[in-house]
């Protein structure tokens, strides 16, 4: 499929005000639900059917599930049939921040009076706030709920939420294998940052603490060796590849000195840490009273316990968090990152470079330059996280699509605004990038560079793979990005206007004389009679390979050297033409390295540029997408057709579609 993209510009976050309607019927869900309480009957989501399609994409049920609505004997089991673990952390944190609950969660709707059977929830999905519609059919097994549920027998949002989560996904199977930074991101439109505790950096504590300042989700889990292991007790009450929230990080004063310590939830409550600053643990008689009212400590067992900052790392071997944007934030919370977002697509020979292993294609991936100018509060450089991710990849597995392996590169600026060449990433080494390619929805990277100006680049790894993609920049000071491909929509040369010497050269002579034998006394040609004139020439031009010029070509170059409007081609016209075409054989000769007849696509910007022409990227890869073959060739006779094309349209002041469409 193709991947296009009309505005790659960056802009600000949307505000949550501004969700989208995604339901085919077109309305939302007020209209909706009013629909059904004048007609008496409760919703039934077309969209998303109760049936086994709604279930699974690639296998059949282990089981009959009936789908019942809530009150309709339907009971919470005390654990799920299925369960996604990452899901329940991600919905636990959710619950954790009013406002950004308040988003996914609109408050607008209950099983109270005006009940229709209808609800509706908010996700973020790249750059774009949707509301999502549902109808309140959940699926069961002997009068339990399958999936998530709420630890209440009579609540249901969370098995709702889930449900519109599935649907906004394709199906609950395409939720498998997801990941809880991916669920916070969906649910908050923040950006996630993965750590290996292990391997922490030196200040983790400090990033910890100003991303729970700046009200960020953070969850954490310890790693499992073997599927055996998943969901195993350890000796201190902690639970192997269980998904938990970080909601506090504090330094407490016990015996003299300050001990810096974590607070843990538990998303299915009850089971907690038992060692050190446990509920019950003995360091607490030692700490006063108002100390633990500060900290808010409780020996409840209520799933969220204290523990001390160092036997975390210990114990915990991931973290993530999700920053959160400006407009998810309260209007008191005193520390907020600046975000600037850009969107742009990969696209096979044109945009889809593959990383700097691929060093040919690897310089034609989208651009963006990042502007850094103001250092962090005392300190000498500029922090700020960089975000790549692939768009819709969840939803299009069902088609067969994977997630891709993605990762970026980030590098000096030499100064200027165009578009940097091979050569310049064959001399110039990387100051930055992302820790490695990998084949998650998103990748991103903390980093700390000094003032100035950056190119970061993002690519696959592998060349040719097709996807559109969203780049975040969350910084600490205000970045200014923008896009390189973007600054000109079409900067094209004037007409030129070619003057022939007074005196015929022998190629002229040579010329005239096969003109009056074709053409007769009038000197002039139609398109076939133009086809059979060049061919004929350059077929004993001994350093251009190619098969033929079409008659489309000849039609096409009449098109744009006909003066007098007959149709035809004067000879004066053609000595003109033929100028401007010996010009533009030698670019093809340029780029055709293996002087086979034709050009890899992905030189095409490089001798559009040679000829003159400087186009930016959705331009480029329409021209790509309409004159390259399956291999990312292109042949003279197309190179000649797209020139023939950008000249009229430089001439005509068309818009830039009108000449692909001729």
């Amino acid at each position: 499929m193709p991947y296009l993209l009309h505005d790659s510009k960056p802009r600000p976050p949307p505000l949550p005000q501004e969700a989208r309607a995604t339901h085919s019927s077109g309305k939302g869900y007020q209209e909706l639900k009013q629909e059904c309480l004048r007609s008496g009957c409760l919703f039934e989501d077309p969209d998303f059917p109760a049936n086994n399609a709604s279930l699974f994409f690639s296998e059949k049920p282990p089981i009959a599930f009936l789908w019942k609505r809530p009150g309709v004997s339907t009971q919470c089991p005390l654990t799920p049939l299925f369960c996604d673990c990452w899901l329940l952390a991600a919905i636990a944190s959710l619950t954790l921040n009013e406002k950004t609950l308040a988003r996914v969660v609109p408050l607008d709707q209950n099983f109270g009076p005006g009940y229709a059977g209808i609800f509706h929830f908010q996700f973020w999905q790249h750059n774009e706030w949707l509301d999502v519609v549902i109808d309140d059919r959940l699926p069961t097994f002997k009068d339990r709920l399958v999936f998530v549920h709420s630890a209440e027998h009579n609540e249901f949002w969370s098995a709702l939420l889930e449900k519109a989560y599935a649907k906004l996904n394709g199906s609950y199977e395409a939720l498998k294998g997801g990941s809880t930074i991916e669920a916070m991101e969906d649910f908050t439109g923040g950006v996630g940052e993965m750590y290996e505790v292990k391997k922490a950096p030196d200040n983790f504590y400090e990033i910890l603490e100003k991303a729970l300042k700046r009200s960020s989700m953070v969850g954490c889990s310890i790693d499992t060796s073997s599927a055996a292991e998943s969901e195993a007790r350890t000796p201190f009450g902690l639970i192997k590849g269980h998904a938990y929230s970080v909601t506090g990080i504090d330094e407490v004063s016990y015996q003299g000195q300050k001990v810096q310590l974590i607070r843990i939830r538990n998303p299915w409550g009850q089971v907690e840490w038992n060692g050190p600053w446990s509920n019950n643990s003995l360091e607490w008689r030692l700490v006063s009273p108002s100390e633990q009212k500060r900290l808010a400590q409780t020996a409840l067992d209520d799933g969220e316990f204290w523990m001390k900052f160092e036997d975390f790392k210990v114990h915990f071997d991931k973290v993530e968090i999700c920053n959160l944007t400006p407009d998810a934030l309260e209007d008191s919370t005193a520390h907020k990152w600046e975000v600037t977002i850009h969107e742009g697509s990969w696209v096979r020979g044109s945009t889809a470079g593959g990383c700097r292993n691929f060093l040919d294609t690897f310089w034609t991936n989208p651009q963006i330059k990042l502007h850094l100018t103001e250092k962090d509060d005392g300190q000498d450089d500029c922090t700020f996280i960089a975000a790549l991710m692939q768009k819709d990849r969840r939803k299009l597995r069902k088609l067969g699509a994977e997630m891709l392996s993605i990762g970026y590169s980030i590098y000096e600026s030499p100064g200027g605004d165009e578009h940097l060449s091979k050569d310049f990433f064959r001399y110039h080494a990387s100051k930055a990038r992302s820790k490695t390619y990998i084949n998650l929805r998103e990748v991103s990277d903390r980093f700390k560079l000094p003032p100035g100006d950056y190119i970061l680049v993002p690519t696959t790894f592998e060349p040719h793979q097709e996807a559109d993609f969203c780049l975040r920049i969350f910084s600490e000071k205000k970045a200014i990005t923008e896009d390189l491909d973007e600054n000109v929509a079409i900067d094209l040369p004037e007409p030129p206007n070619p003057t022939p010497s007074p005196q015929e050269t022998e190629e002229e002579k040579q010329f005239r004389a096969l003109f009056e034998q074709i053409s007769g006394k009038d000197m002039e040609v139609a398109a076939e009679e133009l086809e059979y004139v060049l061919n004929k020439v350059l077929k004993n031009t001994k350093n251009i390979k190619f098969k033929k010029l079409s008659l489309i070509s000849c039609r096409n170059i009449i098109s744009l050297m006909d003066t007098s409007g007959n149709g035809k081609l004067e000879f004066s016209e053609f000595k003109v033409f033929w100028e401007k075409l010996k010009k533009w054989i030698n670019i093809f000769l340029r780029f055709d390295f293996d002087k086979s007849g034709s050009m890899s696509s992905y030189e095409l910007r490089s001798a559009l540029k040679a000829a003159g022409y400087q186009l930016n990227n959705y331009l480029l890869q329409l021209i790509v997408l309409r004159y390259s073959d399956e291999q990312f060739q292109i042949d003279f006779d197309d190179f000649l057709n797209c020139l023939i094309r950008l000249e009229n349209a430089s001439r005509e002041y068309l818009l830039p579609l009108e000449f692909l469409s001729l």
